[in-house]
């Protein structure tokens, strides 16, 4: 089959977050390692409002949060933890304008997808909005008509790129399994039907219109689920990849999704050759029986999670890692 995709054969990218509090420090290590698809680095060191809920809470129309000794809750009016949120990304961009302007590639994205949002922001009287079935479509309508105003802001900055959009997940499984501990700790919320879960993502992609990526970096990754709610890749940590998932990786190849396969530690390590960095790609494409000329085209090496744990200079020999990776892959099949 023939499908296309934003990035070329052989390209590296991140998943979101870096070590660090200075923003165009950060999308210059981005550039520069990552030139074939670079992508908006986040901060979370800047504290509460660029980590991984509040800077996508920033952007929900008309539902307001601020920080409580539990984590976000959902507030009365904007106050000053929103005005952080979006203070921290409206310099992001500022600085992504002028560092990146003329960027004519693949440019990735990336914000918080509705479950894993509503698996940690808490309603009002404290439990998580996860339990509330109309808070959950209330947040996902929001998130949906934020997340279009961030692509077109986007676009407007960097007019001869490709918005690719990348949903955070993490805590989708858990969401479908009922493992989402209540606010006190004590029990678990009731499990969302997959049905909803997939509505409720495909509301925010359809809503963006930019290529769409949903990163799930936990174990029981719904392959089947992201495809139907139409995201176009799946981005997924391959140590956590088991030989159980074989059946869904290989329908998600063969539909001709695009798979970002975390193949670098995301934190400081040391890092093995680069052939054993490279092996565990190859074996599972092998094991799952595709040709190794697709490998290349289809597959984008990524570190296994964001990096935010990591030390700047991890990142850089981390991150070339993956580019040197995703060529040798190239140049191997195209051998």
């Amino acid at each position: 089959m023939t499908t296309s995709y934003p990035w070329q054969a052989g390209t590296a990218t991140g998943v979101g977050s870096y070590p660090g509090e200075d923003p165009a420090e950060a999308l210059r290590v981005v550039l520069g390692e990552l030139p074939e698809l670079p992508h908006l680095p986040e901060l979370p060191a800047r504290g509460p409002g660029a980590d991984l809920t509040g800077r996508t809470a920033g952007l929900l129309i008309d539902m307001p949060v601020r920080v409580e000794p539990s984590g976000w809750r959902f507030a009365d009016r904007p106050g000053r933890d929103t005005l952080r949120a979006r203070d921290h990304l409206a310099r992001d961009l500022d600085v992504l304008e002028e560092v990146a302007g003329g960027h004519d590639g693949p440019f990735k994205i990336q914000v918080c997808g509705p479950w894993t949002l509503a698996s940690t922001i808490e309603l009002r009287h404290g439990d998580r909005a996860l339990k509330d079935p109309g808070a959950v479509r209330d947040l996902t309508a929001s998130l949906a008509e934020g997340v279009a105003a961030h692509v077109a802001d986007v676009r407007r900055r960097l007019p001869a790129a490709e918005i690719v959009l990348q949903l955070d997940e993490p805590g989708l499984p858990a969401a479908l399994a009922g493992t989402v501990p209540t606010a006190s700790g004590f029990s678990r919320l009731r499990a969302v039907e997959e049905s909803v879960a997939e509505d409720a993502l495909r509301t925010v992609i359809d809503a963006a219109g930019a290529h769409p990526v949903v990163h799930c970096c936990a174990r029981d990754v719904p392959y089947g689920l992201l495809r139907g709610a139409g995201a176009k890749a799946i981005s997924v940590d391959l140590r956590l990849v088991p030989k159980r998932d074989d059946d869904a990786v290989g329908e998600t190849i063969d539909a001709g999704i695009g798979l970002l396969l975390g193949a670098v530690p995301g934190t400081d390590a040391a890092l093995p050759s680069l052939r054993a960095t490279a092996e565990p790609v190859r074996d599972l494409w092998r094991r799952l029986g595709f040709p190794p000329a697709r490998l290349a085209r289809q597959v984008v090496i990524t570190p296994a999670c964001g990096m935010a744990g990591a030390s700047p200079r991890y990142v850089r020999e981390a991150l070339k890692r993956c580019r040197d990776t995703a060529r040798m892959l190239y140049e191997a099949a195209d051998a």
